[in-house]
């Protein structure tokens, strides 16, 4: 298990190496990123190139018996750069270019961006690749926030839309350009991507930003391998839940080795749960908070090839800015770690060890603060290292137990980002992330059921779980639809809400009655839909099974289903939309498809889940615990079984154990069903191989 820190001692206003390295030591730290921001202080002027300083600092670790990974310094370009290459600088959509003084302000398919970051990255690994310390390379960081928007982009995105689609034809009838008189006669006709309303032209430019992205980070990638070992891995930190605008994780996950995954979240208050309302958003604008936060984000980690992450960056005392400062309680860094750790992390770390002293992230904390002493952030970031110490090589490499599958889809995210099915609360706008509020919405009511998930991009995936659930799965080709088909009729048990199977591949709406290939196994069908004002509250179907309290409501949307084969499990309760189901469940071949017509509110969610669970036979792990003690399970390499019992309160709480087993952490023995004492924000891992 790697745990520690990202390292700058470039940033450090005097030389204190040998300070913070016995300090990072002390804490039980083995683990350090390094160099992610490092080519102006490698490179001052073109050419002048000497990484040289950084052996002593990989000396100091690797004596101290901390581990390395470089990161490749490609994100952060020197002023001397911007100033001789001005071309080579980013463009707004509108064509202005993007200003020196951020950071990820270069179009990074520039030629001459390339050919002198590889000879940096060259010089770096030549020298430092295969020092002791070093475990592997980071290429880049948290790419995809910006389009690449140059001419040179532009005209390679029209060269592939002419090797996808061959003649200028096949895009006019693809994307319905007879509409607004947008027919094409040639290529150099087509418009840029800041004048674009097509829907279908839309999709293909996010897809190739995503392409951009994959095929840039795989690049660097393979100028990496040619100086690494083969234990020595290569990884790219995603920005936690649904990521980057700009980049697919499942593409990111194709070129390197290891998915890496950056999880700010919310402290203090906001990471109780049950949750309540009212927190500020920095790190999530979907509103995401409590337990689910972590539980998301690392659920989406693994969600690029099933296989363990690392943690590259996690809240020290603080992650945000100057008015964004939310100091953790005690207990609830330990919390984070192992929730972490349970859901397939192979390493933890934060961002980052010091505080700034200067630059925009200033107030972006480190585990130390300004003053660069010990505080309640280190002793407790130091009680962590020194359990991982012990327990660390237990925790490696364990598999997540899942029943729920989601099933995750970018082109259904782009579609519902150009055309979105939701309007924001309380007003006409547009919600842009209608995608997200869906996904998450269906997430949450699944987890606070106490179902265990996994994140997949891949319909043929989902044979592995017994229940799978496509929230919004909008954009899809007739393959993908017919896997769900089959998944249903060979015995799973499918659950699809509304605009699932409304648009093909190309974003056009399917001209058959929704939702279409889907309607089958649905066993119903819908050709009206509508946007809902205000909640519209719901009831049971007599004999459906659901025990609905009142309060339970559907919000935001509505289909008009039509039953054809078809049970109802819960209606309307309105003047004229009574008559039509709200959810309803098909017997279909040797399983089951649950189609939901609405964005449920968190009551009618969760008892939709409850049912699904039930009918589907799965038992839930720390079923009839209080609300704030979640329990997950994984498996270890011996193949024995690891509970994992969190308290996500600031109360201590009394409850039986959920397993038996020996604490991992005091060797006690316990039992199923005795009692088992949390502490607030607690962690009890119960072993059951010992």
């Amino acid at each position: 298990m790697l745990y520690g820190v990202s390292y700058y001692p470039e940033y450090q206003p005097f030389d204190r190496l040998e300070t913070d390295v016995a300090m990072m030591k002390d804490a039980g730290i083995n683990y350090a990123r390094l160099a992610d921001s490092i080519w102006t202080l490698s490179e001052p002027a073109e050419g002048e190139l000497d990484v040289s300083w950084l052996g002593p600092v990989l000396d100091a670790l690797h004596e101290a018996g901390i581990k390395v990974i470089l990161c490749t310094p490609s994100y952060a370009i020197p002023a001397w750069f911007a100033q001789r290459y001005p071309e080579a600088m980013n463009r707004r959509l509108d064509g202005t270019p993007l200003p020196y003084g951020d950071r990820q302000n270069v179009d990074f398919t520039d030629p001459t961006y390339r050919r002198l970051l590889e000879r940096l990255i060259r010089t770096m690994l030549e020298q430092h690749a295969q020092h002791p310390s070093v475990v592997g390379v980071q290429v880049d960081n948290e790419t995809g926030g910006r389009p690449i928007a140059t001419p040179r982009a532009f005209e390679e995105f029209v060269r592939r839309l002419e090797r996808k689609f061959g003649d200028i034809d096949a895009v006019n009838d693809t994307w319905g350009l007879n509409y607004w008189s947008h027919r094409l006669s040639a290529w150099d006709q087509l418009w840029q991507p800041l004048g674009n309303t097509n829907p279908g032209y839309d999709l293909e430019w996010r897809r190739y930003q995503a392409e951009l992205v994959a095929e840039f980070l795989g690049w660097q990638a393979g100028i990496v391998r040619e100086y690494l070992r083969p234990d020595q891995l290569i990884t790219h930190d995603v920005v936690g839940g649904h990521g980057l605008p700009h980049a697919d994780r499942k593409k990111i996950g194709d070129v390197v080795d290891v998915a890496a995954e950056n999880v700010p979240h919310h402290t203090q208050d906001a990471l109780a749960h049950p949750p309540v309302g009212g927190h500020a958003n920095y790190h999530d604008p979907d509103g995401v908070h409590g337990a689910y936060q972590i539980y998301f984000r690392c659920d989406m980690a693994r969600a690029s090839g099933h296989r363990n992450f690392l943690v590259t960056e996690m809240n020290p005392i603080s992650v945000g800015g100057a008015g964004h400062t939310y100091t953790a309680y005690d207990g609830q860094w330990r919390l984070a770690a192992y929730t972490c750790i349970s859901r397939g992390a192979n390493a933890v770390a934060y961002w980052h060890w010091h505080s700034n002293h200067f630059g925009t992230e200033t107030y972006s904390h480190g585990v130390l603060n300004h003053d660069l002493q010990p505080n309640r952030c280190y002793d407790e970031v130091t009680r962590i290292g020194h359990e991982l110490q012990q327990v660390g090589d237990r925790l490696t490499d364990l598999t997540p137990h899942a029943d729920v599958a989601f099933l995750y889809s970018p082109d259904s995210r782009y579609g519902l980002a150009a055309q979105p099915a939701l309007s924001e609360a309380g007003s006409a706008r547009p919600d842009r992330r209608s995608y997200e509020r869906i996904f998450n919405a269906f997430y949450r009511n699944y987890l606070d059921e106490r179902a265990q998930a996994t994140v997949t991009h891949d319909p043929a995936e989902l044979a592995d779980y017994p229940v799978a659930v496509a929230p919004a799965y909008y954009i899809a080709d007739d393959a993908a639809l017919d896997t769900l088909v089959d998944y249903a009729r060979d015995g799973g048990h499918l659950v699809l809400t509304f605009r699932s199977g409304y648009a093909d591949e190309f974003a056009r709406a399917r001209w058959e009655r929704a939702p279409g290939r889907l309607r089958e196994a649905v066993g119903a069908g819908y050709n009206l839909y509508s946007n809902l004002e205000r909640p519209v509250p719901v009831r049971a179907a007599d004999g459906a099974g659901l025990d609905l309290p009142d309060g339970a409501a559907a919000t935001a949307w509505m289909d008009e289903l039509v039953l054809e084969g078809a049970t109802p499990l819960a209606y309307y309760e309105h003047h004229t939309w009574h008559r039509y189901p709200a959810v309803v469940t098909h017997e279909f071949g040797a399983g089951r498809v649950t189609y939901v017509g609405t964005l449920p509110d968190a009551t009618l969610g969760r008892e939709i889940a409850r049912w699904v669970l039930d009918t589907s036979g799965i038992e839930r792990a720390g079923a009839g615990l209080p609300e704030q003690v979640w329990v997950t399970r994984a498996t270890a390499t011996d193949g024995a079984e690891l509970t994992f019992v969190t308290n996500f309160s600031h109360e201590e709480i009394d409850i039986p154990a959920p397993a038996t087993g020996q604490d991992l952490h005091t060797g006690a023995q316990i039992g199923a069903g005795t009692p088992l004492t949390l502490g607030p924000w607690d962690v009890r891992i119960v072993d059951a191989g010992n």
